[in-house]
């Protein structure tokens, strides 16, 4: 029986977070991408409470772009700046099942080239 998309990344998601896990110091930020837009979250695992939050549906960013690769860069820069401004500076990257390639992968190196270490 073959897995459907879903399943694949579902199965691939459980097995990356087997070993992820955020903590108070070091923060989880999970990336989550639709077919038309994208968000992230930094998660505090143990305490199971999320300390900040982006998303290519703010009005900022949503009346900026054109394409949804740039959309994912401005969501990198946008988590950056709010992560720094809450006292994060470093983080466990959950890229939640989906490859690192295209739109995930511009968001992590905006979040990096904001000042985000991971």
């Amino acid at each position: 029986m073959a897995l459907t998309k879903q399943d694949r990344r579902l199965r691939i998601k459980r097995r990356i977070r087997k070993s992820i896990a955020g903590t108070a110091d070091r923060p989880r930020m999970s990336v989550f991408r639709s077919n038309k837009q994208i968000s992230v979250q930094i998660i505090d695992d143990l305490s199971g409470q999320t300390i900040v939050a982006s998303s290519s549906l703010i009005k900022e960013i949503s009346e900026k772009t054109t394409t949804k690769l740039e959309q994912a860069e401005l969501v990198g820069k946008a988590i950056a700046e709010k992560a720094v401004a809450a006292g994060i500076t470093s983080v466990v990257f959950d890229r939640n099942g989906y490859l690192y390639h295209g739109r995930i992968k511009s968001l992590a190196d905006a979040a990096r080239n904001s000042g985000l270490k991971f």
